[in-house]
């Protein structure tokens, strides 16, 4: 029985071991047959006990000693000290200045051997959570659940950048190759990032970079409230040795394909005329959407609260698309009763950033904000209306994210998926960053998701997706309210 339990502590010891340390007799006795991804430091294995590990499943193998030859790679650090002592002794009575010199002229150092190469991570990304309910979803903080939210919301808010889980399955259709990522996080909701000076939210994000380039990623995004903190990954690009993105260019060109289509769908074919309303149009994902908007159907309204930043993205839009018809506004109310697509992109967390009661019948809400802008009980009110997400992106291959990210199977939020997308593409590079999107890199977005094989997934409304029975009941409901208002028919071109 006593011999039992000195085999069995051992063998549990090894469950949670990522580096076992430790002669090759003893690791040979007491070792498990599945030491999958361990590191492994040893002594002097011969050859077959060097594939004894592999069939193990050793990631690594690092011995203290140099191989010395094919047939006996590595041998006793006793025996290597009788072989310098032997040497040396023919030019007299080696001391150890001459012993650490025959070493180094040797080149003897520990050797690194990978048994079974571990895929190297391509890219990493960061989440956090959007509420506070879901810190206890990660099993290590379960137990949160069980205390006062917001204690637990400002103390989440110290967490250093953990590491959830690596993406896998995620292959360019181009090149077949797979984009393996790693999926990081903070414990910083978007209340306690938004009430604390960018600088906070900047050292986690740069601790977050270097612990992703310490696991061999090359690139990093920007997820959720990260991306627009402060100067936008500015900052974070200066102080990482990686590349870093926001994501943002991915989100622009997939928000507009969700709402052209969402448009489509609820005019029932090619509308005459759209009027846009841009609300948080001075924001990096705002103002890019408003001046592509512009280009697009030459009636936009934009609303932000310093009409400083308006007036000079109004004139930006009126020089870029001649004749556009673009109107500045501080508020939205007097302006979304005429719109037939609003797309709201805020950071404000009150979800009461639109009156949904002031919507035209009919009208489409494509909401980008994270939390969202419009609350679901808010949207019940108007079944006349639809209101979508920004558009996510269903990822070529068969990926495994290895955390719930409250998306479909297979699907991705844009920013998560621009970082795929880079890296897929083999651009290790800052490439999304700041509040002023270029629209080329919106444009080359595009043309490289079409290439690499990524699609966007079916306009989803609430986390629902909307089927073509949804559209026609709101459409039904939109006809009808304009017959009780006195409002004439919709029309649209076929």
């Amino acid at each position: 029985m006593a011999a039992k339990s000195r085999t069995q502590l051992p063998r549990r010891s090894f469950k949670w071991a990522d580096v076992i340390a430790g002669d090759f007799a003893y690791l040979r006795r007491f070792a498990p047959a599945d030491l999958k991804n361990r590191v492994v430091i040893t002594d002097d294995p011969a050859p077959h006990e060097i594939e004894d590990l592999r069939r193990r499943g050793v990631t690594t193998l690092i011995t203290m000693s140099p191989p010395l030859s094919a047939t006996q790679p590595f041998v006793s650090t006793d025996v290597l000290e009788a072989i310098v002592v032997a040497i040396t002794e023919s030019m007299g009575q080696p001391g150890e200045a001459e012993v650490l010199d025959f070493i180094a002229a040797a080149g003897w150092e520990p050797t690194v051997q990978q048994l079974n190469p571990a895929p190297r991570p391509k890219f990493a990304f960061v989440i956090h959570p959007l509420r506070t309910s879901l810190i206890a979803n990660d099993r290590r903080f379960a137990w949160t659940r069980y205390l006062p939210q917001r204690m637990v919301e400002y103390v989440a808010a110290f967490f250093p950048p953990m590491y959830l889980s690596r993406m896998r399955g995620i292959r360019s259709m181009a090149t077949g190759e797979e984009a393996e990522g790693i999926l990081l996080t903070l414990g910083t909701t978007p209340r306690e990032m938004m009430r604390r000076e960018p600088a906070f939210t900047y050292r986690r994000l740069i601790r977050a970079s270097r612990m992703a380039e310490r696991m061999g990623a090359k690139l990093m995004g920007l997820g959720a409230f990260t991306s627009v903190v402060g100067d936008a990954g500015i900052t974070v690009a200066q102080k990482s040795t990686i590349g870093i993105t926001s994501g943002n260019s991915l989100t622009v060109a997939a928000t507009l394909e969700a709402a052209k289509q969402a448009v489509l769908a609820m005019k029932g074919g090619r509308p005459e005329k759209v009027r846009a309303v841009v609300i948080g149009a001075t924001g990096s994902i705002g103002a890019v959407c408003a001046r592509l908007l512009a280009q697009a159907v030459r009636d936009v309204v934009l609303v932000a609260p310093r009409p400083e930043r308006l007036l000079a993205l109004k004139q930006q839009i009126e020089a870029e698309t001649p004749g556009a018809r673009v109107i500045a506004a501080t508020h939205p109310d007097a302006y979304v009763g005429d719109a037939d697509l609003i797309v709201t992109t805020t950071s404000a967390l009150s979800g009461k950033v639109i009156n949904v009661d002031k919507l035209k019948p009919g009208a489409v809400v494509c909401d980008v904000a994270r939390p969202p802008d419009v609350r679901e009980e808010d949207a019940a009110r108007r079944p006349d209306v639809l209101v979508v997400e920004s558009g996510e992106i269903i990822l070529p291959g068969e990926p495994d994210f290895g955390f719930d990210i409250d998306m479909p199977p297979g699907t991705a939020y844009a920013c998560l998926s621009e970082t795929a997308l880079l890296a897929m593409e083999g651009k290790y590079e800052d490439y999304t960053l700041g509040r002023n999107i270029d629209m080329e890199r919106v444009k080359e977005m595009y043309r490289l998701m079409k290439k690499h094989g990524l699609k966007l997934a079916g306009l989803r409304s609430f986390g629902v997706y909307v089927t073509e029975d949804m559209i026609a009941e709101k459409r039904r409901r939109a006809d009808e309210r304009r017959r009780l208002l006195g409002l004439p028919a919709e029309e649209a071109l076929a």
